[in-house]
Parts: C-alpha cells; sequence; structure tokens
C-alpha cells in the first residue's frame, strides 16, 4: 500500500473537459499518464492544443511531469488510478453507466497490489461500490479493500469559466477505508489550493454530487415557469427578477434552456436510483419535465409572435445565434439549442445555426447540423439569441438589424440585448 506522496505514480483515464485539467495539475507535481482511447485527442495533447480549450498551450507546457498515451500496457507503471469518464444518460433518459464499467475492467488488467482506483464520474449514490468495484473483482485477481482500494472524488469543472478552476474549487474526497480516505484526501490536498472537504463514505460523496446539479436544475425549472406564467400575464419576467432580487437571500438564477453534461443529465441519476428502491421522486422529475420543455415553448413563442405581425412561418428564414449547451466554450454535449432547432423544422422553417465556437465537424456528427460561416445580411425573418456568447454580446444594434428583413421578429433568450431591441424575452 502506498504510504507515502513521494512514491505517487498517476493515471488519469479520460482527458475531456475534467480530467484534462485534472492530468495538468497534478503533472506539475507528481509523475502522470494521461490516458485516452482517441488517438486524435492524445496526438493533439501531444502538439501542446487543447481543443476544448479548458487547458491553454502554455498550461500544457508548464505541467513539467505528464506524459499521454492510449496504450493500456503503459498503465502498468501507475499506482493511483483516476477515472474521469463520461456518465451519460440513454434515449430512455436512464442512466448509461457503459463508459464507466469499461474504464473499470480495463483497469483491472493492468492494476496491482496496493493500488488505488479514485472515480470522479458523477453517478448515483452507491454506484462506486455497486458497479464499479465488482467489476474491477471479476476481470482480475484482486480483493477490493484487501489487495485494492478505492475513493470517489466528485468532479467540480464549470466548462468555459476561467476564474473557477480545478485548483480553487474545494474538492470533496473519501476513501473506501479511513486510511485510504486520509490518503487520498492528501493527494487532492497537495494541488487543490481552496483546500478539500472529506465526506464520511463514498456514497456521502456520491450523493453530494448529484445533488449539487440537481439543486441547480429545480431552481431553473421554477425561473422557467414562472417565466411561462408571466409571459402569459404580459409581465416582464427579467424586470420581476430584477425587483424579487433586491431582497438579500433571493437567489439569482435566470430562465433558460438547461443542457449540457451535468445539470441536464445528473437529476436522471438520482431519479434512477430513487426509483429501484420503491420512491418515485415526484419534485426532481417535475423539474426535468418544465426544463426539457423549454425548445419547444421557445419556438411556440417565436411562431405566435412572428403570426402576429403577419410574417410568414412555413418556409420563413430563421437564424439561430449559438449551438453550445453554454456561453464561451465550444461544448455541444446534451444541449438544448438542438431542441429548439428540430421544434423550428416541424413548422417547415429553414434554420441557420451560427456559432464561432464550434467545430463544424462536431455538430455536423453529434447533429447533423451544418453550421455556416457567417450570417447572411438582410435574410431572415426571425432570430434566436440562444447562447450568451461574447461575440453575439459584441454586436451592435446596427449589425443585427442588417441581417434581418425589413419586417422581422428578434428574439432574446439571454436578457443580452437591449430591452427595446428585443421583440421576445423568455
Amino acid at each position: 500500500m502506498l504510504h507515502s506522496l513521494k512514491n505517487v505514480n498517476l493515471a488519469i483515464i479520460g482527458l475531456g473537459y475534467v480530467g484534462l485539467p485534472l492530468a495538468v495539475e497534478f503533472g506539475k507535481k507528481y509523475p502522470t499518464l494521461g490516458f485516452d482511447i482517441n488517438n486524435k485527442r492524445v496526438e493533439e495533447l501531444k502538439q501542446g492544443h487543447d481543443f476544448t480549450l479548458e487547458v491553454s498551450s502554455d498550461e500544457l507546457a508548464d505541467s513539467a511531469f505528464i506524459s499521454y498515451s492510449t496504450n493500456v500496457d503503459d498503465l502498468k507503471n501507475c499506482n493511483i488510478y483516476i477515472v474521469t469518464v463520461p456518465t451519460p444518460i440513454d434515449q430512455h433518459k436512464q442512466p448509461d453507466l457503459t463508459p464507466l464499467i469499461k474504464a473499470s475492467a480495463m483497469l483491472a488488467k493492468v492494476m496491482s497490489k496496493g493500488d488505488i482506483v479514485i472515480y470522479e464520474s458523477t453517478v448515483y449514490p452507491g454506484a462506486t461500490e455497486e458497479v464499479c468495484l465488482p467489476e474491477i473483482e471479476r476481470n482480475c485477481q484482486l480483493v477490493f479493500n484487501q489487495d485494492f482500494f478505492a475513493g470517489y472524488s466528485p468532479e467540480r469543472i464549470n466548462p468555459g469559466d476561467k476564474e473557477h478552476r480545478v485548483t480553487n474549487i474545494l474538492k470533496v474526497t473519501s476513501g473506501s477505508t479511513p486510511e485510504i480516505a486520509d490518503f487520498i484526501d492528501s493527494l487532492y490536498k497537495s494541488i487543490i489550493t481552496a483546500g478539500t472537504y472529506k465526506a464520511s463514505s463514498i456514497q456521502v460523496a456520491e450523493a453530494a454530487k448529484v445533488i449539487e446539479n440537481t439543486q441547480r436544475d429545480l431552481n431553473i425549472a421554477l425561473i422557467n415557469e414562472l417565466a411561462v406564467i408571466f409571459n402569459k400575464l404580459n409581465i416582464d419576467t427579467e424586470e420581476v427578477l430584477k425587483a424579487a432580487g433586491t431582497k438579500w437571500n433571493f437567489l439569482p438564477f435566470r430562465p433558460g434552456l438547461v443542457g449540457g453534461h451535468c445539470i441536464g443529465v445528473d437529476p436522471y441519476y438520482l431519479t434512477h436510483k430513487a426509483q429501484a428502491i420503491g420512491y418515485n421522486p415526484e419534485v426532481i422529475l417535475a423539474g426535468r419535465r418544465i426544463n426539457d420543455s423549454m425548445g419547444k415553448y421557445v419556438v411556440s413563442q417565436l411562431v405566435k409572435t412572428m403570426l402576429k405581425a403577419k410574417l410568414p412561418v412555413n418556409g420563413a428564414n430563421v437564424l439561430l445565434m449559438g449551438l453550445t449547451f453554454k456561453e464561451n466554450c465550444p461544448d455541444i454535449r446534451n444541449t438544448k439549442v438542438v431542441d429548439v432547432y428540430t421544434e423550428l423544422a416541424e413548422f417547415d422553417i429553414k434554420v441557420d445555426v451560427y456559432d464561432p465556437w464550434v467545430n463544424p465537424e462536431d455538430a455536423k456528427k453529434q447533429y447533423d447540423i451544418d453550421l455556416i460561416s457567417s450570417p447572411k445580411q438582410g435574410y431572415y425573418d426571425a432570430v434566436i439569441f440562444a447562447v450568451a456568447h461574447k461575440q453575439f454580446k459584441a454586436l451592435t444594434a446596427s449589425k443585427i438589424k442588417a441581417m434581418m428583413k425589413k419586417e422581422h421578429v428578434i428574439y432574446d433568450l439571454k436578457y443580452m440585448l437591449d430591452k427595446e431591441l428585443a421583440d421576445i424575452r423568455l
């Protein structure tokens, strides 16, 4: 068993938005192997470039003890394995643990006695000990908590956020024994300047993570429902929220599309586990239904406004500004802007999608959407500002109107335009 941080030889399994920043920080202090099954991704990192833009070329270069590989055999030299693979949901909105199961089975073939595996991927309470660790045992001769040990330390990465980074976000840690919990906590504490919080068990750490995003999801769902109510009352939602926000304990949430790989996904992990033990989580699922329905609601608002303005709907040209799930990052996983795109197509509306942050190949591969290189001039009957990218915020009123036909509708989903310029706000 490891008794000292001096003997640490790390492997980070999965080099996405979570794994790469973590690997880079650990690689400044310890021998660290960044492992991914994506050859293109690994070659890109070896050349000093991160397409997610989470880590700069200078930051990659500053990580003196890091190396990258797709070769499973290279993992045999490591003794601590941190798993940061995706945990998506399937088409039925059920947890898809396939990446975690495959990663666990792979590690079973390279782990040695005394090694530690730490999971960071978001799961439901119990998944680490009920699914992942048995998968390791099934594929090797090692016995959990006797020959190898485990921990769980939930990721808290916020894609595109240059203020809240790995090192300055407090880290929750846990371990499968008290001694392992102490060691894992000290390991993370050696790179996390914000400090750590040692949870009492792996399940507590798992549950803490999944409720962070569930709470946020429900708060946004409440504001989305309020926006629908206020729209029916012809009351400006933003004005209401500003007024309410003058009270010291009013939470500053705003309505919108709830996508991404965390808030729009994690609650389904918790509801899956709740239903598995015989409890129907009514409030959480109600919030999910509201947030999942917002794409259709946005399009219904647009169509009604166009009809009132006597603008053609069938065959109309609409510009959709933004495809990512949030501003100023290239991540399009589980973006709810796609719901708007799909619903517009149901009305036989011709949709141009423009997003300077997104790789056109990714948009085509994931959603079969052909991005335009730039908006046309004097062409659109309506525009929807779906993502608040800095490039969109910088547009002047004259530049926006230059893209539009003389009679048009401007829909500001993100409260990023002057109130007088927008015909609709959520």
